[in-house]
């Protein structure tokens, strides 16, 4: 089986002082494979990731790094990759915390005007610092070439106030675009129709972005449900498409960090989360890049950690998750709207992350405009509840192919269709889920569903769950499973079974090659 794919297979990113190197792994790399990793012909590290940080570099100063490569672990090492690249220059510093911005990081004070000012006067010859201290703010908003840096102790705190994130402006939730409240952090303008209106954004340091948490989600809820109360009630019987009353409500909500029409964006080093619903969504954007950062939602309804929505070049390596949602959902878009705008989410790079808690890896459930060319590798998602999990519903037309997990733990792998997120019109047709290898992967089930809400989870009931639609020619077609090894966790607690079970319904050319417990 061919998985198109390599459109997006290194990239290199720099500060004043490091310079990050990231590769995707090679085709034919087994799992003891090694790579070696040098600096202007310096000495090599070597190391199993595809990804190394030089530190301690001076600024403005140009270099060379070269990655070699051993596949299968015999000690002879090919050449990979020689990438050219120059570290920052030094930026003065806007501290928010100094004259004339005088914020103040006592947890109690709303800061948003003066970060704001802050922010409005960076450029590409500055940066924006948040310092030790907590630095309550409501909505703020990015321009381009501008450079956040939260230093370590440094918390920039949402609060908890839905008016605090006002105007509303217009955005995507659960695919669907209008108006919502504005996020905590706020980039570009959501323009299906255009290109980019909102580039070279760096977000990172050692510090926290926390958005207003559970308190922000119920309250801008409630107060959403009180102004939709006469649809509410108009909808009569109807209210069941929706699941729950509180659906159409909670996607007003914003999210920690909102880009929409973005282009080169960096997030890096941070500990983010508690946004009042997704923590990182990426819109209509393309180059973004998500590294070595912590997720933390597990309360939050929706509280997905990074979710790219219709957009292009992403990669999410070197974090952290225990989220109250999914750690990574790829989407573009639900029927029709999905359809008719028809922008796809390509080359998507996940690599060496785990997570402590959550959902897992998703692909859709909102995938109308089409997800193609997904690669995921030395994750551990083995403590999340669907592992990776491809999911539409029979409404959503649109596509997801070429998709490849590599070397991976996780607690199970799901291609199949679902029930939920499924009111309003559909598409003419179902969706195309096709073309997949999963390979080297090790099912381990480490999720404990009692440490749920209500001390249960649904659809967990098999290990691989393969199912299309009962539509011809709409079957999972072109899925293939090589080298997949199965342990039971001595505290496995999602099923009863001491076996790997798999369930295969509506595929069409489903291959198994090496199963073993």
């Amino acid at each position: 089986m061919t998985i198109n794919t390599h459109e997006f297979d290194h990239d290199v990113l720099v500060t004043d002082t490091t310079l990050t190197i990231w590769w995707l792994l090679p085709d034919d790399a087994t799992p003891v494979r090694r790579f070696r990793v040098s600096l202007d012909g310096g000495k090599p590290v070597e190391l199993t990731l595809t990804h190394y940080t030089f530190e301690d570099l001076e600024p403005s100063s140009t270099h060379t790094v070269e990655v070699d490569y051993d596949a299968d672990g015999s000690g002879e090492f090919v050449p990979l990759l020689t990438e050219h690249a120059a570290t920052a220059p030094v930026k003065k510093r806007l501290d928010v915390s100094l004259p004339p911005y005088n914020a103040v990081g006592d947890g109690a004070t709303l800061n948003t005007d003066a970060i704001q000012r802050a922010l409005d006067d960076c450029d590409a010859d500055h940066q924006v610092v948040i310092p030790k201290g907590v630095f309550l703010s409501g909505a703020l908003r990015l321009h381009s070439n501008t450079e956040l840096v939260i230093e370590h102790g440094g918390v920039l705190q949402g609060s908890s106030k839905p008016a605090d994130y006002e105007p509303r402006i217009w955005s995507r939730f659960e695919g669907i675009e209008g108006e919502r409240y504005s996020s905590l952090l706020n980039i570009g303008e959501l323009d299906h129709s255009s290109s980019f209106n909102c580039e070279n954004i760096v977000i990172r340091g050692h510090g926290s972005i926390l958005g207003g948490g559970v308190e922000l989600m119920q309250s801008t809820i409630d107060q959403e449900m009180e102004r939709l109360k006469d649809k509410l009630i108009a909808l009569g019987d109807r209210i069941a498409e929706f699941e729950k009353p509180t659906t159409l409500a909670g996607r007003v909500r914003g999210r920690l960090i909102n880009v929409s029409n973005g282009r080169n964006i960096v997030i890096s080093g941070l500990t983010v989360g508690m946004g009042p619903a997704w923590n990182l969504h990426f819109v209509y954007s393309d180059h973004v890049t998500v590294s070595d950062c912590t997720f933390v939602s597990r309360a939050v309804w929706n509280g997905d950690g990074c979710d790219p929505d219709s957009s292009t070049n992403v990669a999410v390596f070197g974090c952290a998750f225990e989220t109250g949602d999914d750690m990574v959902a790829i989407k573009s878009g639900r029927n029709p709207e999905g359809n008719v705008i028809n922008r796809p989410t390509e080359h998507v790079r996940i690599f060496d992350c785990n997570s402590l808690f959550g959902w897992g890896i998703a692909i859709g459930s909102e995938m109308s405009g089409g997800v193609s060319d997904v690669e995921v590798w030395d994750c551990d998602m083995s403590r999340t509840a669907y592992g990776l999990e491809v999911k539409a519903t029979k409404k959503r037309g649109g596509y997801v192919r070429d998709v490849r997990m590599r070397q991976c733990k996780t607690s199970r792998i799901m291609i199949h269709s679902v029930g939920y997120n499924d009111d309003g019109e559909g598409s003419d047709v179902p969706p195309v889920f096709e073309n997949m290898e999963f390979r080297d992967v090790r099912l381990i089930d480490r999720f404990d569903p009692s440490t749920v809400s209500g001390g249960s989870i649904g659809d967990i009931d098999c290990d691989i769950d393969v199912q299309g639609f009962d539509v011809p020619g709409y079957e999972v077609r072109d899925v293939a499973f090589h080298n997949i090894g199965f342990t039971i966790a001595p505290d496995r607690k999602t099923s009863d079974e001491d076996h790997m079970s798999i369930r295969l319904r509506h595929t069409r050319n489903v291959v198994f090659d090496g199963i073993e417990s």
